[in-house]
């Protein structure tokens, strides 16, 4: 397995994300690789500094770097020698098996759209996450930033992506879909909530659980699968990372506020794509780093790209 790994990615770029590299190489099999995309020189001297000589690691050098504040689109078009898109290339002509990133997050959905394209019956494709519950399962929740204004069959369909990765990924037989909503009633919510739960209750493929309501969320079993648009799906991401720094600050120590620390989940993939693509925080440190390149690794061992074109 190649996974490619964008080394110039991050608010830490390059130092830190060699350093989670690193860190993620125990817990790699011996046919796994590392493909580490950036700057050769600068990749080469930090693994010498840290004494690591490895098999698992490749370095394919780069020359340009697209930073965080570049206006996306322009920057992997003019940026062909960057990190991103060497990358993207690399994942079309199947060099690499999965690709991530803590870099220009619209860069990377520039890539995703255009280099190695949407799968064919896919409306839209959709940044998914662990939404953790306090009777230690996970839930997966989209979108959670990528469309902020989803139509009803875009949630429909954001059900079954969400449906094929709880059963390739998190190993769910019979995943249940909730519907994030203001209220339990199928009556509640706006137009496109409630043109979509009536598409969603009547579609053979979904098992439905209905509407959820926000104080639902992170408790026990409610619904495998929690399907919402990008604006608000963000919103109780940002909202769960808040919940974990105030239990740090007020000292408030549990297992469960740790599985809220994005750093232990370390990045969010992108379902509906023809690859297996994961972009991590931008302020990722060395630990976010380490858990992205496992995620990545988790999400081809599954082969969640080719499993989702079978059934779309």
């Amino acid at each position: 397995m190649n996974i490619g790994v964008d080394i110039m990615g991050g608010d830490y770029a390059p130092s830190v994300i060699v350093e989670g590299v690193v860190d993620s190489l125990e817990n790699l099999s011996s046919d796994d690789t590392l493909v580490l995309l950036g700057d050769g020189e600068a990749i080469a001297g930090k693994l010498a500094s840290m004494n690591i000589s490895s098999p698992k690691l490749k370095i394919v050098p780069t020359t340009e770097v697209i930073e965080m504040g570049d206006h996306p689109a322009k920057a992997y078009s003019h940026k062909q020698d960057s990190s991103i898109a060497v990358g993207f290339r690399m994942l079309k002509h199947r060099e690499l098996d999965g690709f991530c990133s803590a870099g220009n997050t619209g860069a990377m959905l520039v890539g995703a759209s255009y280099t190695v394209n949407v799968i064919p019956g896919v409306f839209r494709p959709a940044l998914a996450t662990l939404l953790p519950c306090v009777d230690g399962r996970n839930s997966i929740m989209l979108d959670v930033g990528l469309n902020t204004d989803s139509k009803p069959d875009v949630l429909l369909q954001y059900g079954i992506l969400g449906s094929i990765y709880a059963r390739c990924v998190l190993g769910i037989p019979n995943p249940t879909v909730g519907l994030l909503n203001i209220g339990r009633e199928e009556t509640k919510g706006t137009a496109a909530v409630k043109a979509a739960y009536e598409l969603m209750k009547e579609h053979p493929g979904l098992s439905f659980a209905g509407n959820i309501e926000g104080h639902s969320l992170f408790h026990e079993y409610r619904a495998d699968v929690v399907v919402c648009d990008g604006f608000i799906g963000n919103i109780v991401l940002k909202q769960a990372e808040a919940t974990y720094m105030l239990s740090r600050k007020i000292n408030v120590t549990h297992p469960f506020f740790e599985r809220l620390n994005f750093e232990n989940i370390g990045g969010t993939p992108i379902v509906g794509i023809n690859a297996n693509v994961v972009i991590g925080h931008g302020i990722s440190k060395r630990k976010a780093i380490r858990n992205m390149i496992l995620q990545t690794r988790a999400v081809v061992k599954a082969n969640l790209a080719q499993k989702i074109l079978e059934a779309i």
